[in-house]
């Protein structure tokens, strides 16, 4: 049986799989669509992954992970009203010989996707992403299905559409 949440400020208890519909349907239509390339590849790239979902105030995120442990995160989908990214839980150490990936923290990189889904194909992206797998504190399930867990839901939140 699916685990449903319940906020008072809902009319029924919902979903995770309602919540995340509902989170993405927010998006411009622009956006949603790239939200739904850029998920169903990393869906098909990661088929037995933990989908780990949070509708923040700054961000729409879901991590793909091969447990149901944030800190296990290889890869991120992030979106906010302008743009969609992926993000990198461990990019620092990622060897990245062409630069692709952006940012200067200790630990986390990210990479604009400005196709969409069709970026994830290219084959120095791929090889960031298996060398992030690889550096995953364990492996991903050899077997299994995608399992999503929306881990929270802000009250409040940034406009996920450009006004």
């Amino acid at each position: 049986m699916p685990r449903l949440w319940y906020d008072p400020g809902m009319a029924v208890a919902q979903s995770d799989a309602a919540l995340v519909k509902a989170a993405i349907d927010k998006f411009a239509p622009d956006v949603k669509k790239t939200i739904a390339s850029v998920r169903a590849a990393l869906r098909k790239r990661f088929p037995s992954a933990y989908e780990l979902v949070y509708d923040n105030y700054n961000f729409f995120v879901i991590g793909y992970a091969p447990s149901n442990k944030p800190s296990h995160t290889i890869v991120t989908l992030v979106a906010d009203a302008h743009h969609v990214v992926i993000s990198f839980y461990r990019g620092a150490d990622v060897a990245d010989p062409k630069g692709l990936l952006h940012g200067e923290g200790k630990q986390n990189r990210f990479l604009h996707l400005p196709d969409g889904a069709e970026t994830l194909a290219q084959p120095a992206v791929r090889a960031l992403i298996d060398d992030a797998e690889a550096r995953a504190p364990e492996p991903m399930p050899k077997t299994g299905k995608i399992v999503t867990i929306m881990r929270s839901v802000s009250a409040k939140q940034r406009p996920r559409r450009l006004v």
